[in-house]
């Protein structure tokens, strides 16, 4: 045994902007509730073109189920596009929060 921590388990980093109708209809909500459920750090907010961003810090596994869940939205939102990038992770967050539309990054 090595002694390595499996790559699935160090901490990654997801930013993601979602387009579509995603702004009132409580798709930013939806993020934090799932967020919570998978056990990530991070922020989401709504940006002035009518997209949503979000940035979370998880473990891989978990930050893919959120990205499938980031693609289905609540009932009342039609994704259109979802936009993944994945930075090194910062380790800055505590909790998953809701920021203030028009948020322009960390």
């Amino acid at each position: 045994m090595t002694g390595a921590v499996p790559a699935s388990a160090s901490p990654r980093r997801l930013d993601a902007v979602v387009r579509g109708r995603v702004q009132g209809v409580g798709y930013r909500v939806f993020v934090v509730r799932a967020a919570l459920d998978l056990g990530l750090t991070g922020w989401v907010a709504n940006l002035p073109d009518g997209a949503v961003r979000c940035v979370a810090e998880g473990s891989l596994p978990a930050l893919e189920a959120f990205a499938v869940r980031l693609r289905a939205g609540p009932a009342a939102a039609a994704v259109t596009t979802v936009l993944m990038a994945w930075p090194r992770p910062t380790g800055e967050f505590r909790d998953f929060s809701l920021r203030a539309g028009g948020h322009s990054g960390d």
